[in-house]
């Protein structure tokens, strides 16, 4: 008998997690995630750097819940957005996410 698997991939949250973030120079640009991995820690690369800005106004349309944190590594005050939700306000400041699943 002769059995076949295929690879799978982690879990992840299907749809779009989309922020505002901005340069060094003060212009507004839109970031965004892409099926992130669930259970991940994951640190907005472009606010990462303590020197810029934190991202806001983040909008999650992924079907999982999203904890967005004011630091870096999921670490700060923390908010939840529940799945498929309107954008937030530009008053919601936030370093990095987690996605979870029931």
């Amino acid at each position: 008998m002769l059995v076949l698997t295929l690879p799978t991939s982690a879990s992840a949250a299907g749809g779009e997690f989309r922020y505002t973030f901005h340069d060094r120079w003060g212009y507004a640009h839109e970031g965004r995630l892409v099926d992130p991995a669930d259970w991940e820690c994951i640190t907005l690369r472009e606010v990462a750097d303590w020197n810029v800005p934190p991202a806001e106004s983040p909008w999650n349309d992924t079907n999982a819940e999203a904890t967005v944190y004011t630091g870096d590594h999921c670490d700060g005050d923390q908010w939840r957005l529940r799945p498929h939700g309107a954008p937030a306000s530009d008053r919601l400041k936030l370093r990095s996410v987690r996605f979870t699943r029931p």
